[in-house]
Protein backbone atom coordinates (compact mmCIF):
# COMPACT_ATOMS: atom_id res chain seq x y z
CA UNK A 1 0.00 0.00 0.00
CA UNK A 2 2.28 2.76 0.74
CA UNK A 3 2.18 6.55 1.68
CA UNK A 4 -0.53 8.42 -0.52
CA UNK A 5 -0.20 11.72 0.86
CA UNK A 6 2.95 12.29 -0.91
CA UNK A 7 2.20 11.29 -4.45
CA UNK A 8 -0.23 13.50 -6.04
CA UNK A 9 -0.43 14.44 -9.49
CA UNK A 10 1.17 18.15 -10.40
CA UNK A 11 -1.32 20.72 -11.34
CA UNK A 12 -3.49 19.10 -8.84
CA UNK A 13 -3.59 22.51 -6.74
CA UNK A 14 -5.04 24.33 -9.84
CA UNK A 15 -8.01 22.28 -10.03
CA UNK A 16 -8.39 22.52 -5.99
CA UNK A 17 -8.08 26.37 -6.40
CA UNK A 18 -10.61 26.27 -9.41
CA UNK A 19 -13.73 24.18 -7.36
CA UNK A 20 -12.57 26.97 -4.63
CA UNK A 21 -13.22 29.95 -6.79
CA UNK A 22 -16.14 28.33 -8.51
CA UNK A 23 -17.66 28.62 -4.81
CA UNK A 24 -17.00 31.68 -3.82
CA UNK A 25 -18.11 32.87 -7.36
CA UNK A 26 -21.36 31.66 -7.40
CA UNK A 27 -22.26 32.98 -3.65
CA UNK A 28 -22.32 36.60 -5.58
CA UNK A 29 -25.20 38.63 -7.23
CA UNK A 30 -24.96 39.77 -10.66
CA UNK A 31 -23.64 43.20 -11.46
CA UNK A 32 -26.38 45.52 -11.54
CA UNK A 33 -26.56 48.48 -13.70
CA UNK A 34 -26.97 51.41 -12.00
CA UNK A 35 -29.44 52.93 -15.47
CA UNK A 36 -31.82 49.45 -14.89
CA UNK A 37 -32.36 50.16 -11.41
CA UNK A 38 -35.60 53.03 -12.01
CA UNK A 39 -38.40 51.54 -11.72
CA UNK A 40 -41.42 50.05 -9.70
CA UNK A 41 -40.23 46.82 -7.44
CA UNK A 42 -43.39 45.28 -5.33
CA UNK A 43 -43.98 42.15 -3.05
CA UNK A 44 -46.90 40.50 -3.82
CA UNK A 45 -47.27 39.02 -0.33
CA UNK A 46 -47.36 42.32 1.35
CA UNK A 47 -48.44 44.68 -0.72
CA UNK A 48 -45.32 46.50 -0.28
CA UNK A 49 -43.56 48.51 -2.69
CA UNK A 50 -40.73 50.77 -3.46
CA UNK A 51 -40.47 53.20 -6.72
CA UNK A 52 -37.39 54.58 -7.72
CA UNK A 53 -37.17 57.33 -10.25
CA UNK A 54 -34.60 58.21 -12.59
CA UNK A 55 -34.30 61.68 -11.62
CA UNK A 56 -32.78 60.04 -8.10
CA UNK A 57 -35.92 60.41 -6.16
CA UNK A 58 -38.15 57.46 -4.69
CA UNK A 59 -41.26 56.99 -2.37
CA UNK A 60 -42.23 53.48 -0.43
CA UNK A 61 -46.04 52.17 0.43
CA UNK A 62 -47.10 49.47 2.33
CA UNK A 63 -43.65 48.91 4.07
CA UNK A 64 -43.35 47.35 7.43
CA UNK A 65 -41.56 49.37 9.93
CA UNK A 66 -40.13 46.37 10.76
CA UNK A 67 -38.38 45.75 7.27
CA UNK A 68 -36.67 48.68 7.25
CA UNK A 69 -35.11 48.81 11.00
CA UNK A 70 -34.52 47.35 13.88
CA UNK A 71 -35.36 50.72 16.06
CA UNK A 72 -38.47 52.30 13.61
CA UNK A 73 -40.94 51.09 15.66
CA UNK A 74 -44.33 49.23 14.27
CA UNK A 75 -46.66 49.28 11.98
CA UNK A 76 -47.06 50.13 8.56
CA UNK A 77 -44.75 52.96 7.19
CA UNK A 78 -44.85 55.29 3.93
CA UNK A 79 -41.70 57.24 3.04
CA UNK A 80 -39.98 58.84 0.42
CA UNK A 81 -36.53 60.94 -0.73
CA UNK A 82 -33.80 60.55 -2.26
CA UNK A 83 -31.95 57.56 -3.66
CA UNK A 84 -28.08 56.95 -4.89
CA UNK A 85 -26.54 53.75 -5.89
CA UNK A 86 -23.00 53.73 -4.39
CA UNK A 87 -21.05 51.09 -6.76
CA UNK A 88 -21.48 48.59 -9.62
CA UNK A 89 -19.29 45.81 -7.91
CA UNK A 90 -19.69 42.66 -6.65
CA UNK A 91 -18.87 43.84 -3.15
CA UNK A 92 -21.24 46.97 -2.76
CA UNK A 93 -24.24 45.78 -3.94
CA UNK A 94 -27.18 48.24 -2.12
CA UNK A 95 -29.09 51.11 -2.94
CA UNK A 96 -28.62 54.03 -0.62
CA UNK A 97 -32.69 55.79 0.51
CA UNK A 98 -32.39 58.91 2.61
CA UNK A 99 -36.08 59.12 3.49
CA UNK A 100 -36.86 62.53 4.40
CA UNK A 101 -40.31 63.01 4.61
CA UNK A 102 -42.90 60.20 5.81
CA UNK A 103 -43.21 58.32 8.89
CA UNK A 104 -40.14 57.32 9.60
CA UNK A 105 -39.74 60.54 11.49
CA UNK A 106 -37.22 63.26 9.79
CA UNK A 107 -34.02 62.71 7.84
CA UNK A 108 -33.73 58.36 8.03
CA UNK A 109 -31.64 56.26 5.99
CA UNK A 110 -32.08 52.36 4.75
CA UNK A 111 -29.84 50.40 2.38
CA UNK A 112 -32.01 48.61 -0.17
CA UNK A 113 -29.61 45.51 -1.10
CA UNK A 114 -29.54 44.46 -4.75
CA UNK A 115 -30.12 41.01 -5.89
CA UNK A 116 -29.00 41.49 -9.60
CA UNK A 117 -31.21 42.72 -12.10
CA UNK A 118 -34.66 43.27 -11.55
CA UNK A 119 -34.57 42.37 -7.31
CA UNK A 120 -34.27 44.19 -4.40
CA UNK A 121 -34.35 43.08 -0.54
CA UNK A 122 -34.24 45.19 2.91
CA UNK A 123 -32.16 43.51 5.40
CA UNK A 124 -31.91 45.87 8.45
CA UNK A 125 -30.10 43.50 10.62
CA UNK A 126 -26.79 41.89 9.19
CA UNK A 127 -27.49 38.98 11.36
CA UNK A 128 -30.60 38.28 10.52
CA UNK A 129 -32.30 37.32 7.60
CA UNK A 130 -33.57 39.55 4.94
CA UNK A 131 -37.28 41.17 5.96
CA UNK A 132 -38.52 42.01 2.42
CA UNK A 133 -37.99 41.07 -0.86
CA UNK A 134 -39.60 43.15 -3.71
CA UNK A 135 -39.36 42.39 -7.58
CA UNK A 136 -39.42 44.84 -10.29
CA UNK A 137 -42.99 45.15 -11.85
CA UNK A 138 -42.46 48.54 -14.31
CA UNK A 139 -40.02 50.47 -15.28
CA UNK A 140 -39.29 54.02 -14.35
CA UNK A 141 -41.29 56.81 -16.94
Amino acid sequence: MGNMMGKRKPGWWLGAALAAAAVLVSGCTAPVDPDELPGVYRNDETGGEISLDADGTFSATGISADDVSRTAGAGIVEFSGTWDFLCAEADCDFVYLTADDGDLGGEFDVQLYTKGPGTVYLHPDPDGPVTLELDKVDDAR
